[in-house]
């Protein structure tokens, strides 16, 4: 046992020394017991910490009963800013859903108690699958354990079901996408990042009768960009294409009743499939596809990502359902939140740190240098009682590392505003990074506060 540890030890102190593949064979060969597979994993997790891409995760414990963006560290003995949570609009600490979800809990218990095909239906999934349907102006709507689960199995069914369908997938697409498509075997054309002269050029390529599905999302998460959607709409109805829309960083938010983008435009008609999520505006658990009724019907029926897992528990669809209701007619927090991204973009061009400019609440705040972004969150939190996670490859592009800002409408105090660009501006000097010319420069768009032209 003894020698066994040893040689286990020996072989981890040589990952940094060998090439990797030399490495694998040298302790397949070495292995008294057959193939390690400890040293494996740790072989790969060595090459993200040399990259300075290795994931951590911050213990981040959010609290109600302050006035802010507040949360506890691990050790509950540090109160911190909290200015990267996806509770775009501050709905966990609504009351109205807090007392839905108790209700719930006291009537149905905090179990699902299995799928919905066998034990787990609650009549509440149908009143938010049809609350939803209703938001998005569409005939039905399904929901699922998460949005990413939403995205990966319709993806992957469509390509499985649609005889020589041919997928058209946004390069900058969520891996939620990438993966269902990937899962589903179909071929698959990547058109450049909102590009509809890319996109037609290869849609040209394909015979007309040819299934083909264009996914793609309003609000791009790391860029905080806005696809043309109606300009896609044309072409896929031009060349006879399915729209595949993901929403999941706009609804709640923008158009009417928070019904997305694209109700915004006044365009969720020529859409024919919107995907969202429960988990970020909405402060709840789940996602969701909304359609056509032959296309609800038709994932309900094949999608396993939907048949063969336990339903979410009725107090989590109760939650979702409370929301969805309560943000189809209030408009308070969704003001509320305008108001801090319009006073967040405008105090950083004051202070020449550099973000890229968007027409959306979501704020990425470039470093371009992955061990620096590793640096700032580090010294944010510890020197300064604040928590912003940096965005490493491969979440994006290489040079492109960042801080991706949400404020919510927690963050419209001043102090707090005034403190965060504070500690930027000097952690900014301390590590001498990039201004906003070099990003020019290399051909990014920053600065440009764009106040919210869509629902101005």
């Amino acid at each position: 046992m003894i020698l066994w540890a040893n040689s286990i030890k020996a072989q981890r102190s040589r990952i940094g020394t060998l090439p990797f593949q030399q490495f694998l064979k040298s302790f397949a060969s070495d292995s008294r017991l057959g193939f390690n597979y400890d040293a494996a994993f740790q072989g790969e997790i060595q090459k993200r910490k040399d990259t300075s891409t290795y994931r951590v995760l911050s213990n981040i414990n959010h609290v109600i009963n302050h006035q802010g963006p507040k949360a506890y560290t691990n050790d509950h003995r540090k109160v911190i800013d909290v200015w990267c949570s996806n509770d775009y609009l501050g709905m966990r600490m609504n009351n109205e859903i807090s007392s839905a979800i108790h209700s719930f809990v006291d009537r149905y218990g905090v179990s699902s108690t299995g799928s919905r095909n066998i034990a787990g239906h609650n009549q509440v999934f149908v009143d938010l699958e049809n609350s939803l349907a209703n938001l998005h102006r569409k005939e039905a709507c399904l929901v699922f354990n998460s949005g990413y689960v939403a995205n990966d199995t319709t993806l992957a069914t469509l390509a499985q079901k649609l005889p020589g369908c041919v997928f058209f997938s946004d390069e900058l697409n969520h891996a939620s996408m990438i993966q269902g498509i990937r899962n589903g075997k179909a071929a698959k054309v990547i058109f450049k990042h909102n590009d509809i002269q890319d996109l037609e050029e290869k849609l040209s390529r394909y015979p007309q009768k040819t299934p083909k599905v264009i996914a793609f999302e309003s609000i791009y998460s790391m860029n905080g960009d806005i696809a043309p959607i109606e300009s896609i709409c044309r072409l896929a109805k031009q060349y006879g294409a399915l729209t595949y829309l993901d929403e999941v960083h706009a609804v709640g938010m923008y158009g009417e009743r928070g019904a997305g983008v694209t109700a915004a435009l006044n365009i969720s008609d020529q859409v024919d499939v919107i995907t969202g999520s429960l988990a970020k505006s909405y402060s709840a658990t789940g996602g969701y596809a909304a359609g056509s009724s032959a296309f609800v019907d038709f994932i309900r029926s094949f999608c396993p990502g939907f048949i063969y897992t336990s339903s979410l528990p009725p107090h989590d669809i109760a939650a979702a359902l409370t929301s969805v209701e309560y943000l189809k007619s209030s408009d308070k927090e969704r003001a509320l939140q305008k108001s801090a991204v319009r006073k967040l973009k405008d105090a950083l061009s004051d202070s020449g740190i550099p973000f890229l400019s968007n027409q959306s609440h979501i704020v990425p705040i470039m470093v371009g240098h992955p061990e620096y972004g590793r640096l700032i969150s580090r010294d944010l939190i510890k020197d300064y009682n604040i928590y912003l996670h940096h965005i490493n490859y491969p979440t994006v592009a290489k040079g492109t590392e960042r801080l991706r800002v949400t404020p919510t409408p927690l963050h419209n105090d001043e102090a707090i505003l005034k403190h965060f660009i504070s500690a930027l501006k000097e952690l900014w000097k301390k590590y001498d990074l990039h201004g906003i010319d070099h990003w020019k420069a290399n051909g990014f768009s920053v600065n440009d506060p764009c106040h919210f032209p869509l629902v101005a």
